[in-house]
């Protein structure tokens, strides 16, 4: 079983040293990694149902990655069997009107997860420290300073119950011009192009060391940043299946004792 400790994001971090071909969550042939993941979506879904009857704490995934990088694909796999009773997707896309006139965590704390509930963020509080910064919309002082709010929002969420697990899907720039140029050349995936794709690509580069930067001044010991090697979508998500039953299993859930007043009771 590989370990998750090399992809933790801490110390001297550089995101070069994380290859996005790698594969070392995937064990046996293809059927066996499909069968695997299957296997962890149905024990996922019998742990969210005891987070569920506990109902004291709460997780949050966050999902931040490059374009293409699978934050889709991910959960529709990794959640395949598990109850939408129990998971609840935010996606964020650009700020409203209504969401720039507040500060911009505003709309974050609103879709925090509730007690029981897994809650699944399809990007995330980190657009406000990627993409204002490759832009110049802001500077890194002020970059700096949105690093701290977010550590101290995610501490907040820590002490009051909610386990936090954050996932960068890393692929290379090679892997995202075969996927932009799959769903050009497929009819039924255009819909998930935009011209503007091809503009953000333009900047890979800035990206990169934007989000180097970010992810080595927001892992923190309470929420913790993990880089995950996405040019493969099943070691994807694998990866990110058992880093979730990893976190999981260590909360320990435990469903409410039993109610001594239905001892020997009998419905007629």
């Amino acid at each position: 079983m590989a370990s998750f400790k090399k992809y933790r994001v801490g110390g001297k971090f550089k995101l070069s040293q994380i290859d996005p071909g790698d594969t070392a969550f995937c064990e046996g042939d293809e059927a066996a990694q499909r069968e695997e993941v299957d296997a962890l979506a149905v024990e996922l879904d019998e742990l969210q149902n005891l987070l569920h009857a506990e109902g004291r704490r709460k997780v949050l995934l966050v999902l931040q990655g490059m374009d293409t990088s699978g934050k889709d694909g991910t959960v529709r796999w990794v959640f395949s069997r598990t109850s939408p009773l129990g998971v609840r997707v935010a996606a964020f896309k650009a700020p409203t009107e209504e969401e720039r006139a507040r500060d911009y965590l505003w709309r974050c704390h609103a879709v925090v997860p509730r007690n029981g509930e897994i809650a699944v963020w399809n990007r995330s509080h980190y657009e406000d420290v990627l993409v204002p910064v490759v832009e110049g919309w802001i500077d890194k002082a002020e970059a700096k300073r949105r690093h701290a709010q977010i550590n101290d929002f995610e501490r907040l969420l820590v002490e009051t119950g909610t386990v936090i697990v954050k996932c960068m899907l890393h692929i290379d720039k090679d892997e995202q011009r075969e996927r932009l140029q799959a769903r050009i050349d497929t009819p039924g995936k255009q819909w998930k192009f935009s011209m503007g794709d091809l503009e953000v690509r333009t900047k890979w580069s800035a990206y990169q060391r934007t989000y180097e930067s970010m992810l080595a001044a927001t892992s923190t010991e309470h929420a913790p940043w993990y880089v995950i090697p996405a040019n493969s979508k099943r070691h994807r998500n694998l990866m990110i299946a058992q880093l979730l039953m990893k976190t999981l299993r260590q909360m320990k859930l435990k469903a409410p004792p039993p109610d001594p007043a239905l001892n020997g009771m009998i419905v007629k």
